[in-house]
């Protein structure tokens, strides 16, 4: 079983940055691929970023790449998503994902956390 929490939301100005993290529980965190999602009101959840449990390998959606990073410390159990110059179209709610590997779709994960509200301003 895998708890997962995230954390570093808020509101931010356009062109803005935040950082959010996932803690995850768990003695099996380095096996795990993880991603990041994120869901707009009135929208379907859209897979954002993904990373292999090595960290060797990233994977990001069109929209943000060369904006987002998804990094991992596996020592601390925690992947972090960097976001730098946020639109306000970044609006929406981040879910943290883990699973056996990395993917696009969401029915691949089996473990989630709450959400983290990011809010950016015009």
């Amino acid at each position: 079983q895998v708890q997962l929490v995230e954390s570093g939301g808020g509101l931010v100005q356009a062109g803005g940055s935040l950082r959010l993290s996932c803690a995850a529980s768990g003695r099996s965190f380095s096996r795990n691929a993880m991603a990041w999602f994120r869901q707009a009101p009135g929208k379907e959840r859209e897979f954002v970023a993904g990373i292999t449990g090595t960290g060797r390998s990233t994977f990001y959606t069109d929209s943000v790449k060369g904006r987002f990073t998804i990094s991992r410390d596996n020592a601390k159990n925690t992947v972090y998503l960097q976001m730098n110059s946020l639109k306000p179209e970044d609006t929406a709610v981040y879910y943290c994902a883990a699973g056996a590997t990395v993917s696009r779709e969401k029915s691949q994960y089996d473990y989630w956390g709450q959400g983290t509200q990011v809010t950016v301003s015009s």
